[in-house]
């Protein structure tokens, strides 16, 4: 990579690093302070004020990635942080259940996935753009890992209200990154009218905003239950599970980018995202039929990591390849409004059917959704246009 790509994805990858942080800060000690607050004793308006981030991107998405092909990425960045930025203050301020939700709507309104990764896009070369997105999508698991470690000791420390402060200015630090460090955008012709109807008639863009979706509904659906397995497995409180999440997500690193390079040096994205979701499945099946153990459940989680981080790399990349620039926006915020649906999903999902039947059921509910993904995946093998003469899915 040159020195602007560097740049590019050095200050990309930290944008959304620093607003996933704040995301992912509340997720292990939101559930215990809630008790503490009016309403919060309902069980489903706890899970609501988790997860309503992810259904407001879901809704926002698409719009957000159309008005950045239309308005340029770095406005629509800056906005959306803007009001990720009132939402994080309106949940600070909170005295209760119901006032806490509307920040988390108000800070899942500020969708801005589709424009960073669009702009990521937009600032490299083909050859580089996987290592691009393997940067942002490794910053995703690794502000994940860290949140488990750093959300006890801040709660300690500083309470709720001064996480949701800190994810504030966690949001001011990303809207100082955007103006001052990432490069400008180059200058694309916008598109006029909205270009969603050549997208949604791509079978293989929709086959890779299938994989988004149930990339993370499985991630979502595990995280329900995979803490009270590492509680009953290994004896570790919620305050020790970072022993268990910062090694798996290091040690995938070590795997996937070596990956990486090897699909983006000899075009081999077909095997490298073949393999990545068969791994998946075997993860899923793995997880939940033969881990009896702290050990094995450590060994099946660094898998997992495994698998998303290349799958989280390359499914945004392949996307950018494929669509023209002019919609390159629209195409990935509809990428982001299925990853978004499938987070709100795989909580909602999870917990019902671990409330109704068991750890175990699941886990087949994840295995059952990877394999199908799997069978699609095989049956209708990825297609690249070549370098040279690219064709692509125009408006």
């Amino acid at each position: 990579m040159n020195p602007a790509e560097r740049r590019a994805g050095v200050s990309l990858a930290a944008i959304f690093a620093l607003r996933m942080l704040g995301l992912f800060l509340i997720l292990p000690v939101f559930a215990v302070h809630a008790r503490t607050i009016p309403g919060g004793d309902n069980a489903a308006l706890v899970g609501l004020a988790i997860g309503a981030y992810g259904l407001t991107q879901a809704f926002l998405q698409i719009l957000f990635g159309m008005a950045s092909d239309r308005f340029g990425r770095k406005p629509v960045i800056l906005f959306g942080l803007v009001l990720f930025v009132i939402g994080s203050a309106i949940a600070a301020l909170a005295s209760d259940i119901y006032t806490v939700i509307a920040g988390r709507v108000l800070q899942g309104s500020g969708a801005i996935s589709a424009a960073v990764t669009a702009l990521a896009a937009d600032l490299t070369r083909d050859q580089h753009r996987t290592k691009i997105m393997a940067m942002i999508g490794s910053s995703i698991g690794l502000m994940f890992a860290l949140s488990m470690v750093a959300a006890p000791l801040l709660y300690a420390a500083i309470g709720m209200s001064g996480i949701f402060w800190l994810t504030a200015a966690l949001a001011l630090g990303a809207m100082a990154l955007t103006i001052w460090v990432v490069p400008a955008a180059p200058a694309t012709q916008p598109t006029r009218a909205p270009a969603l109807r050549p997208i949604l008639r791509h079978g293989p863009l929709m086959r890779l905003n299938f994989g988004v979706f149930a990339l993370h509904l499985i991630q979502m659906m595990m995280w329900v239950t995979l803490p009270m397995a590492l509680a009953t497995r290994g004896g570790l409180p919620v305050t020790e599970h970072w022993k268990i999440y910062l090694p798996a997500v290091l040690l995938s690193f070590a795997v996937m980018i070596p990956a990486i390079i090897a699909a983006e040096r000899s075009r081999r994205f077909k095997p490298v995202y073949t393999v990545a979701v068969a791994l998946l499945v075997l993860v899923q099946f793995g997880l939940y039929t033969w881990a009896d153990n702290i050990w094995l459940t450590a060994a099946w989680l660094t898998l997992f990591f495994i698998a998303f981080n290349i799958l989280e790399a390359m499914q945004p990349s392949l996307i950018s390849r494929i669509v023209s620039p002019g919609i390159k926006g629209a195409a990935l915020g509809v990428y982001n409004t299925l990853q978004s649906i499938g987070i709100f999903l795989g909580g909602a999902i999870g917990g019902w059917i671990l409330t109704r039947f068991n750890e175990s059921a699941v886990g087949w509910c994840c295995g059952v959704l990877a394999l199908s993904w799997l069978v699609l995946t095989v049956a209708n093998p990825l297609s690249l246009p070549p370098k040279t003469d690219p064709a692509r899915c125009q408006t």
